[in-house]
């Protein structure tokens, strides 16, 4: 039995209580390291200054936006590959697979060009105050120099989720994520880089991710593909990629519009409120975080039965991720509001910016419960491929209803 045989075997026949855990715990743990690397730029450069420390906060919401072009293609192609490869037709899976690529790679290069050409009045639009604005452009002048490293690489990465390959997609982001934490007092203290060094060291991590994607999948993978010459999909599943990835993108571009939302709605309060919600935001992830890697893990078992037709198999797959996602979030939840304040201190410890900060942390983590819910129910409507439920969800959850 090849190794084509042998996944398509192993995502539609393993039992779904045994198999669910096994390809969400490395996609949380990926989740985990992508937070962890973002906690530590914070850490490290709020030894800097408060004014630094804030700046990290305000470029969460511009990485969110590289980020979402990433998901868009990544969970677009990925969501029609894991039904084509569940109809045994590898073929029209590479041609997703190299079409994703090529198109997040044009789109992170845009983002490029004209983030650097507008790149003051972003971070003001982002919520930076004049204080905050020039450790946020030194910053996020590197953060734009690897957009293009960034989108493909979490295209990448959401197509190997997609086909099952957790594992490896977890190791992609885990190297590039400890290269990035081991690189960030290196560059900043060291070298004497300042902000610009944490966010250089974000740079090295990405491209570092991509590369090790890229030669796995020139390499090693039967069933993907990074072929120019294979961008031949018709328009109609050009369609289907944006269908399901658009929402998928929505969801993080809405995540970065609370975000600038708040921090905006902050600024009469000072740099010290602007700081603290950038560190409850952070550690506010891990419960975010967490409940993406259970709602992840199970979209490829999701696009193998819905594409196999087997629909006993589905709704066991969503009826199990479901009560995963209730207990991780209720559990989290719990345990990160009893510890907001030990939790804040970690990054700062001045009592303006702790008091703030354990207050805004404990508000973000009441509605973790209902969150879950909404996540899995969005990921399913990713997975088999009904992109207008997704849209709705991603849409109304951080953006009508936040506005109202």
């Amino acid at each position: 039995m090849d190794s084509s045989e042998a996944q398509y075997k192993r995502l539609t026949e393993t039992p779904v209580k045994s198999l669910i855990p096994r390809l969400a715990i490395p996609t949380v743990i990926s989740m985990l390291i992508t937070m962890l690397y973002n906690a530590a730029d914070t850490y490290f450069v709020s030894k800097i200054s408060l004014a630094a420390s804030g700046a990290t906060g305000i470029l969460l919401s511009l990485m969110g936006v590289v980020q979402a072009f990433g998901f868009m293609y990544g969970q677009g192609a990925g969501s029609n590959i894991s039904r084509r490869l569940g109809a045994r037709d590898i073929e029209a899976a590479k041609r997703y697979c190299s079409t994703a690529y090529f198109s997040a790679l044009a789109v992170g290069l845009i983002i490029l060009i004209f983030g650097l050409v507008f790149i003051e009045p972003i971070m003001l639009f982002l919520g930076s105050t004049q204080t905050i604005l020039p450790y946020a452009i030194s910053y996020g002048r590197w953060i734009l120099i690897a957009a293009p490293a960034m989108t493909t690489s979490f295209v990448m990465n959401n197509i190997l989720r997609f086909e099952g390959m957790a594992k490896l997609a977890m190791i992609g982001l885990t190297t590039g994520g400890i290269l990035n934490i081991v690189l960030d007092p290196l560059l900043i203290f060291t070298f004497g880089l300042g902000a610009a060094g944490a966010a250089i060291a974000t740079v090295i991590g990405n491209i570092s991710t991509d590369i090790y994607y890229v030669i796995f999948i020139l390499k090693k993978s039967r069933r993907m593909s990074i072929d120019p010459r294979l961008m031949k999909i018709p328009g109609s599943d050009i369609l289907g990629v944006l269908k399901i990835g658009i929402p998928g993108a929505l969801t993080n571009l809405m995540s970065s519009f609370a975000g600038t939302l708040l921090n905006r709605s902050i600024l009469p309060w000072g740099t010290d409120a602007v700081a603290a919600l950038g560190i409850a935001n952070k550690v506010n992830m891990i419960t975010i975080m967490v409940m993406v890697g259970f709602g992840f893990g199970a979209q490829p078992l999701i696009g193998y039965a819905y594409g196999s037709g087997n629909r006993k198999r589905l709704w066991e797959v969503v009826r199990f991720n479901l009560l995963c996602e209730s207990v991780v979030s209720l559990s989290l939840m719990a345990a990160i509001m009893i510890f907001a304040g030990p939790l804040v201190r970690i990054f700062m410890t001045d009592p303006s910016i702790v008091s703030y900060g354990t207050e805004m942390l404990r508000v973000l983590q009441c509605g973790m419960l209902f969150q879950g819910i909404v996540l899995v129910i969005t990921c399913v409507f990713q997975s088999i491929g009904k992109g207008l439920g997704a849209l709705l969800l991603s849409v109304g959850r951080q953006g009508v209803f936040l506005l109202i």
